[in-house]
């Protein structure tokens, strides 16, 4: 039989060139699944389920001719549609751990004249390699901090237009950080493929020069950073972007109060007994009145401590203090920029 299979470093190799295939069900799919990849599933849900209930029961020849007889009337739709996919005829195929889907469509493939690969060890083998990659150091690391408020996430976008690399942390959480962070947001990922997504983006960076990264705690949201990856942004460069706090008052007003009432009330709700029942109460009440200064004052005179805490608890190895008068993002990226070369 044709040795279709990868390892994971000729896979990824290999994925660069000609389009990734995932052959698992719909439902594993849209869970996670290897960023860009996309969904040509063997089976269906249901199938996948009838299958797996027959190996479990009668063992693996009764699943595999109930297989066959599911998969079979499909066979000439699977072949089209990846020709259709890849002009050239070379694909790369993934199924949970390398085994019989991603096999089969290979066979299918190269018999219909597609030169098919696998990866050894299937979508595992890609989770085990990206725990790996998170473990290895980013030696320019440098971390934009600054009180809730600051505008970390447009000065990181205006580094970005400049040309600095920069891994966005918020965009791929789909989540601002805070309480109100959700809020215009669409759904969060999984915390599994919020690290699909971050692998992507952090292996196509160059570690000889700097990357940039906003201050997170280790959850954003529902989504949590990987460990090893936090704990170097916890020693990295700091650099301590400082806005007064009036003004960090205005620019929240603006970005998170446009929303319903009913949506700021509930996510105030969130927090009532870390700002305390009183704060809390007239936090809300600020909300309902449309006086939103006011209440933006109450909830982050609250994240001001969580902050100043959270600073006590690192170890950085070198902090830059960056005041901010009524500089925009753009003239605060320049000066950040400017620093890094001469520090």
């Amino acid at each position: 039989m044709t040795d279709y299979k990868l390892d994971i470093g000729s896979f990824l190799e290999k994925s660069q060139k000609c389009p990734v295939i995932d052959v698992r069900s719909p439902a594993e799919y849209d869970r996670v699944h290897i960023p860009g990849a996309l969904s040509l599933p063997l089976f269906s849900n249901e199938e996948r389920s009838i299958v797996g209930t027959l190996y479990l029961q009668k063992g693996s020849k009764e699943a595999m001719i109930k297989g066959l007889e599911l998969v079979g009337p499909k066979m000439k739709e699977f072949v089209s549609h990846a020709s259709d996919l890849t002009p050239e005829g070379e694909l790369a195929l993934y199924c949970w751990r390398g085994g019989m889907r991603s096999n089969s469509m290979a066979w299918l493939f190269n018999t219909s004249g597609m030169k098919p690969h696998t990866l050894e060890g299937g979508y595992k083998a890609w989770r085990r390699h990206i725990h790996e990659f998170f473990g290895q150091p980013i030696p320019n690391l440098v971390v934009i901090g600054g009180m809730t408020g600051t505008g970390k996430t447009e000065i990181l976008e205006e580094i970005e237009k400049r040309g600095g690399q920069v891994i966005h942390l918020e965009r791929l959480a789909r989540h601002k950080g805070s309480v109100f962070g959700h809020l215009g947001m669409p759904p969060q990922p999984s915390t599994e493929h919020f690290e699909n997504e971050l692998y992507t983006s952090l292996s196509e960076l160059k570690t000889t020069k700097p990357v940039f990264v906003e201050d997170e705690s280790l959850a954003i949201g529902q989504v949590f950073i990987p460990k090893s990856l936090y704990v170097q942004m916890s020693s990295a460069r700091f650099i301590n972007v400082v806005v007064p706090f009036n003004e960090r008052v205005k620019r929240l007003v603006l970005s998170y109060t446009g929303g319903e009432t009913e949506l700021l009330i509930a996510a105030i709700s969130r927090i009532d007994r870390r700002l305390g029942s009183e704060n809390a109460r007239q936090a809300k009440k600020y909300i309902v009145e449309r006086h939103m200064e006011k209440a933006v004052e109450i909830v982050l005179e609250y994240y001001d401590k969580v902050y100043s805490r959270s600073m006590g608890m690192h170890k950085r190895a070198i902090i830059n203090n960056i005041c901010v008068k009524d500089e925009n993002p753009g003239e605060i990226a320049n000066r950040i920029l400017e620093k890094m070369i001469n520090p």
